[in-house]
């Protein structure tokens, strides 16, 4: 089913005007220099193609023959390569392999070029024939050469020798008597033809090997069966595994189609083209996108209140990969296969469980779910969230099933340990609370603001412990440290052995502060409620203790209506 999803994204692709996708029998690649040539083979200069971003130069995608997938065995690409194919010398102190990658290249060339008498192919061949690879280390940014791809252009063309329409034709031509596949019957179109032993590469997974990496492969005797080895075990015809795997690298290549999470790349798609196949990135990414995208804050809007703009039409199904890098191979962490309208239904879902008076406006009001996941680590280290925690709160969201409990044990945990709750993270654990409750028809309800009616212990302890605190705060202005500071992870965890120390000190803060007369009455109407304090609160109350808090210090704040 995925492969078949990416196939036919690659079909769609193909098949529009104005899509950046290779076609058949090639494949887009980093290329950073071109060697120009005139008429009789001469190099004349060598041409820069980097693009300069800030400070950095960054190779240039372009779209060349597709290339042998390779790992220490030798094969030559067409018209295209590195210093040691192209030029026959390189900085790897193994001269007799670089001799051999060279001899490989030039035999290759003269096969292929020798049919047609195309200029850029005769100068091609001339080049090969006069260059002395010796001469390489005297080129200009031959340092710089060292690291990349190197293709041709004729001297005076716009375009490079392999992008010639002659060249192209000669290439696709030579395809079919290259192709040694087995025939078979294709598991994705169901025709028999040449079966792919190997499949291209797929590069741009976070963590996974740079060369590329594999999501379909076998190479262990345990896993091969009926006397076939490698893909054959998997018949999957060479047109097909090129399609799929030019499918997968063009959506992780784009930025609008690909968000990472936690250790896991995830790739979406829609079946035709629609809007949200361009919203969906932009709603996970860490960037607060909404304030300045009037169409995403218009589809956010829409969806939180339950409806779909009448501009996107809901049938399209929707496809979303999550891929994680393992060894030199892919994980498949998770795969979603639903309709626009469903993902609606769910982002509106997830955001309505995330509703939370906001501290500062400029808190997010669609906070991207990296945001979510970065509260559950320290952000002063470099290790982030969970590996597995992102994969598991996106199948929750996508699937409207409760959020895992390590989310809300994470979050509380960084509460007790930096005793810093802010929006976010309150945010968090309402939303695990809420859903938990609502999907296992509980009584649980959380208000996105302060409830006074809300009678449940935990909560009151919050309310109480943000009052105290206040009452500190007025009487001793400006102090560097505060009851949270020293009280709050025990006071969460273990009431009961707190707060009746809590409760005489702050009688001392009222009596210094102008306000006490308020805040006495404050901490009797709560007092009030509590039959008395608990000796222990369980993970899901230490959760609501936190909102009570901070609903109460909010409350604090909150702007006059009069």
């Amino acid at each position: 089913m995925i492969l078949q999803s990416l196939c036919s994204y690659y079909d769609r692709l193909a098949a529009s005007p104005h899509s950046s996708v290779a076609g058949q029998g090639f494949s887009s690649e980093k290329v950073h220099f071109a060697l120009v040539l005139d008429q009789s083979g001469k190099l004349v200069q060598i041409l820069d193609l980097r693009e300069v971003k800030g400070k950095r130069k960054i190779p240039r995608s372009a779209i060349v023959p597709q290339g042998a997938k390779k790992s220490v065995n030798i094969a030559a690409s067409f018209l295209w390569g590195n210093t040691s194919y192209v030029l026959g010398a390189d900085d790897k102190d193994r001269p007799q392999r670089t001799v051999e990658c060279h001899d490989a290249f030039t035999e290759l060339h003269r096969e292929l070029l020798a049919v047609t008498d195309d200029d850029g192919a005769r100068a091609v061949l001339a080049f090969l024939s006069s260059w002395n690879p010796e001469d390489a280390s005297t080129l200009s940014d031959w340092q710089e050469m060292l690291k990349g791809n190197l293709v041709f252009q004729l001297d005076g063309d716009r375009c490079l020798i392999h992008e010639r329409p002659r060249i192209q034709r000669v290439w696709l031509g030579s395809l079919k008597t290259r192709e040694k596949g087995q025939a078979g019957t294709c598991l994705i179109s169901g025709e028999r033809s040449p079966i792919a032993r190997l499949h291209p590469a797929i590069k741009g997974v976070n963590g996974a090997q740079s060369s590329g990496a594999a999501l379909v492969s076998f190479n262990l005797d345990a896993f091969c069966s009926y006397g076939k080895d490698q893909n054959f075990n998997a018949p999957i015809s060479e047109s097909r595994a090129s399609a799929y795997t030019k499918a997968l690298n063009h959506l992780l290549a784009s930025a609008s189609n690909r968000v990472q999470i936690g250790d896991t790349t995830a790739v979406f798609w829609t079946e035709r083209a629609s809007p949200i196949e361009g919203f969906f990135g932009l709603i996970l990414d860490p960037r607060d996108t909404s304030s300045d995208d009037k169409d995403l804050a218009v589809f956010l809007e829409s969806v939180r209140n339950g409806k779909l703009p009448t501009s996107i039409d809901g049938g399209v199904k929707f496809y979303i990969l999550g891929l994680a890098p393992n060894a030199s191979r892919l994980s498949v962490r998770f795969w979603h296969v639903s309709t626009v309208r469903d993902i609606g239904e769910k982002l509106g879902q997830h955001f309505r469980d995330l509703s939370m008076v906001r501290s500062f406006d400029s808190d997010q009001e669609y906070p991207g779910m990296w945001r979510l996941l970065r509260e559950t680590s320290n952000q002063k280290s470099k290790d982030g969230p969970p590996p597995l925690l992102g994969g598991a709160v996106m199948q929750a969201i996508l699937n409207g099933t409760p959020y895992p409990q390590s989310l809300l044990s994470a979050v509380v945990g960084r509460i007790r340990a930096e005793q810093n709750i802010n929006y976010m993270r309150v945010a968090i654990i309402k939303a695990v609370l809420v859903r938990k409750a609502r999907i296992l028809n509980q009584e649980t309800e959380v208000s996105m603001a302060l409830d006074k009616e809300n009678k449940s212990v935990a909560y009151l302890l919050g309310r109480l412990f943000a009052v105290l605190e206040k009452a500190q705060q007025d009487a001793i202005p400006g102090a560097n440290t505060t009851i949270k500071d020293r009280f709050y992870g025990s006071a969460s965890a273990t009431p009961r052995t707190v707060f009746p120390q809590l409760m005489r000190l702050a009688q001392h803060h009222i009596e210094k502060s102008d306000y006490g007369r308020f805040r006495d009455k404050q901490i009797e109407e709560i007092v009030c409620e509590i039959e008395e304090f608990p000796a222990h609160l369980g993970l899901e109350q230490q959760g609501m203790f936190a909102i009570g808090y901070y609903h109460q210090r909010q409350d604090f704040y909150k702007k006059s209506t009069k």
